[in-house]
């Protein structure tokens, strides 16, 4: 059972392994490249020209965030980020280049480098707003929001007064609002195997790959502060840049589960009396359920909902007079899995089919009829399934016949 699951969770996560094995090494090329770049012309050109091409991205993306046709939550929110970044980076380069005067507290040897340090993390906070939207949309408020700065607002305002370095701890808050986020992958996941059959368009896997450039972008953040040398910052700068350029690009165009569901629950109530929506209590758990199954069985024989890409937990309403809290009960219930898994499964059972029965066909035939999006999420899900590729699971029977 442990083998399996570490077999599914490889499947499930390998490409972001492979991201962030990627981009974990192109972190520590470019901290050896900048090595060889002399101060005067990281200064007087490399860093402008990072920070203007940020600005470029922020103040861009956040007009094409905001311009967008259907807005949402995440939308505005990853548009006030941007936004707010690129105004801080405009304010920096006014002061650097037009008045002459360098970053507060720019050095470790000035006054102010703690303080400056604070308001670089507190600026740093605002890129958790987005993942923190998607897996507890509304979670999060200005309320909220405060409480979680306090802390270390007030660490920053006691080193300045206090002879003692609070350095450490200041750096320590980020990493525990971090995990506090990455807690809520798992549930996330699940809701979404809890109502949909395809995670293609769902796209679970994004924030991870976010989540996993935020954690390596800290790492470089914490290798500045404490070994401290003008020429890392050029790492740090594109780091951003392709932060603010990846995410803006991803939450254009990813679709938001969270807002489908919303949708669906105000038509439940507009379509469905109350009293048609049967709540099950554990009583009549039993005859219930087995009605129900029957009924959900018949109905997959006869019509083969399964088969459509775009089929939902919401779909079985068909012929369930449930509500989506009390299918995804059933299913889980019945069948011992998420709604993702049992569609799959279904899905799996009738390729093997064709595979046997009609050898002739393409793989991508085969994942066409029944119901995967491309050949590569089929040839995934049939790993994940059966630990093997299809054309190992066809010599396989071939074999043993």
């Amino acid at each position: 059972m442990q083998n399996g699951n570490i077999r599914r969770l490889w499947s499930d996560y390998q490409l972001e392994v492979l991201f962030g094995s990627v981009l974990l090494v192109l972190t520590g090329l470019s901290y050896w490249l900048g090595t060889f770049i002399p101060d005067w012309l990281f200064e007087n050109y490399i860093n402008p020209v990072e920070c203007i091409a940020t600005v470029a991205v922020c103040f861009f993306g956040a007009f094409l965030l905001l311009s967008h046709k259907e807005q949402n939550v995440i939308r505005r929110s990853w548009a006030g980020v941007l936004l707010v970044w690129g105004c801080v980076d405009v304010l920096t380069l006014g002061l650097r280049y037009l008045l002459g005067i360098k970053a507060i507290g720019g050095m470790p040897s000035d006054p102010l480098y703690n303080a400056s340090v604070t308001l670089g993390n507190l600026l740093a906070f605002m890129l958790f707003v987005y993942p923190t939207q998607v897996l507890r949309p509304g979670w999060l408020n200005w309320k909220l929001a405060v409480l979680l700065l306090l802390p270390m607002i007030v660490l920053g305002v006691v080193d300045y007064f206090v002879p003692a370095n609070l350095l450490h701890f200041i750096m320590i808050y980020p990493v525990i609002i971090f995990f506090l986020v990455c807690r809520h992958i798992r549930k996330y996941r699940q809701w979404c195997e809890d109502n949909f059959s395809s995670m293609e368009d769902i796209d679970t896997q994004w924030i991870v790959r976010y989540l996993i450039m935020l954690f390596i972008v800290g790492l470089s953040f914490y290798f500045i502060v404490f070994w401290y040398v003008p020429n890392r910052m050029f790492t740090q700068q594109w780091m951003f840049l392709l932060i603010f350029a990846y995410t803006t690009e991803r939450v254009l165009f990813r679709p938001d589960p969270w807002e489908k569901v919303q949708t669906e629950t105000v038509q439940d109530t507009n379509d469905i009396p109350r009293d048609d929506v049967h709540c099950i209590k554990d009583e009549e758990m039993n005859p219930v359920s087995e009605t129900y199954r029957a009924t959900l069985e018949a109905w997959l024989e006869k019509e083969k909902p399964y088969l459509n890409p775009d089929f939902q937990l919401m779909d079985l309403r068909q012929v369930l007079p449930l509500n989506r809290s009390y299918l995804s009960q059933f299913i889980n219930k019945e069948y011992g899995c998420t709604f993702y898994q049992w569609v799959n499964g279904l899905r799996i059972e009738k390729a093997k089919r064709l595979l046997t029965e009609q050898p002739e066909l393409k793989i991508q035939d085969v994942a066409k009829r029944c119901g995967f999006s491309s050949r590569q999420v089929f040839s995934r899900t049939f790993l994940r399934e059966t630990g093997q590729i299809p054309s190992e699971w066809i010599s396989t029977q071939n074999n043993a016949i």
